[in-house]
């Protein structure tokens, strides 16, 4: 039986041709794949299939930082000259050091048509009227997103961030529909709503569309959100390195599909060892994307450091994910494996006792942390009994994470709340 994949069947063929054409000019149009290619031992002719990228190199964000430092500001991978580039957009890592993405007119064409089919598989119509609750700067879920909106005919309301009381006049008179921001926003408006007596429902949204970190996904997280609201919750996942949103999820569907069409190929594979994970029921790994038909910055075997769990396998026998957390946010306590997210989504199924905000305290940068894992939560308006909540969220962390932690139960609106991405952990002062 051939395992699912990420490319349809019937566009494996025409990504495989547009893509090895691709490959055979990159390295006279990119110094950095000239000297990739060549410090590997492979040529553009290794490539005959698409089971043949695993031949092919990695590329990792850290040569794409060196890349730019070297040959700024584009960087050696660029791929074209910036007389051809229409925008510029950041990547940013865990250094906070922003990294440059450049499309061309033909690129970000490509994005608009990746992202417009994300938004539709989302639930997204032209009858809807989006609050669009997202950075309009640099951030790629910003100014992209907005593009694929108008393609598929939605009306736009474009606040972006830090104008949550324009956010809520919008609410009151332009008979908005649907919300798109990240889901720490999501929840961050609702509260917001709540703090000037108010009940999220009474505005009838009948859509939220996250992206842009995990959440979404986390099934408490996810549920208080609906409640919230009481509208459904679909999410996207994507890359500003490669394209905005590259995965949607149907509504009911239990996962995120593939939604790049032709324009990117995708790997899963071991974060450890870089060996490839079929993408069949229950299989976690790392997504690796490679760009078929880009114009700047073309990438090859890219790592997103995205840890992924195949949740399913649609009718039509495409893989079904969601995103646990990023491998570069990872922390290792005593050799077992913890995402900062999981730890949330433990403290948010005990609200109403805790409000779900959740912080983990770090004595250093990790990611190796010695035991007990430092959390800090804050109790909610049903958490009274301070001293047994704490020993329940330990219990929780033990039995469902495998580590013990120790648990500091702080007054509501103590951990900071973020317009954006919620910061889940902290270096201790």
């Amino acid at each position: 039986m051939v395992p699912p994949s990420f490319t349809a069947p019937e566009d494996r063929e025409a990504v495989t041709e547009v893509l090895r054409a691709q490959l055979e000019g990159l390295a006279a149009r990119s110094p950095f794949y000239a000297g990739l290619f060549a410090e590997h031992g492979v040529t553009a002719a290794a490539f005959a299939s698409l089971d043949d990228l695993r031949k092919l190199p990695f590329t990792t964000k850290q040569m794409l930082r060196d890349s730019q430092a070297a040959a700024p500001p584009l960087g050696r991978h660029a791929g074209v000259d910036m007389t051809e580039v229409i925008r510029v957009h950041a990547s940013t890592g865990t250094t906070g050091r922003p990294s440059w993405v450049g499309v061309t007119r033909r690129d970000a064409a490509a994005w608009t048509d990746m992202v417009a089919r994300a938004f539709r598989t989302m639930g997204a119509a032209r009858e809807d009227v989006v609050l669009h609750a997202a950075g309009l700067t640099l951030f790629v879920g910003g100014l992209p997103i907005r593009d694929a909106l108008e393609r598929i005919g939605a009306t736009l309301i474009p606040i972006g961030t830090g104008a949550s009381e324009k956010a809520v006049l919008a609410l009151e008179t332009l008979g908005v529909t649907a919300l798109h921001s990240t889901p720490s926003y999501a929840r961050y408006l609702a509260d917001h709503l709540r703090a000037q007596g108010r009940d999220p429902k009474e505005f009838g949204l009948r859509k939220i569309f996250v992206g842009g970190e995990p959440g979404g996904g986390e099934p408490a997280f996810r549920a208080h959100v609906e409640q919230e609201w009481g509208a459904p919750v679909t999410e996207g996942l994507g890359n500003a390195d490669m394209a905005p949103v590259l995965f949607g999820e149907a509504p009911g569907s239990g996962g995120m599909r593939f939604t790049g069409g032709r324009h990117v190929v995708v790997e899963l594979v071991d974060p450890e060892t870089g060996e490839p994970v079929d993408p069949e029921q229950g299989a976690t790994g790392e997504l690796v994307y490679t760009s078929v038909d880009r114009e700047c910055c073309p990438l090859v075997r890219f790592r997103t450091r995205d840890r992924v769990v195949v949740t399913g396998i649609s009718g039509s026998g495409e893989p079904l994910i969601r995103c646990v957390g990023r491998t570069d946010d990872m922390l290792i306590v005593l050799g077992v494996n913890v995402f900062p997210s999981a730890v949330r989504d433990l403290v948010q199924t005990l609200h109403p006792r805790t409000t779900g905000a959740v912080q983990i305290v770090l004595p250093q940068q990790g990611p190796r942390v010695e035991p007990p894992l430092q959390v800090e939560a804050e109790w909610g308006e049903h958490g009274s009994d301070h001293e047994q909540l704490g020993r329940e969220i330990e219990s929780l962390i033990r039995s469902r994470l495998s580590v013990r932690a120790a648990v500091t139960l702080v007054p509501p609106g103590s951990i900071e709340r973020s317009q954006m991405k919620s910061r889940l952990t902290r270096l201790a002062n």
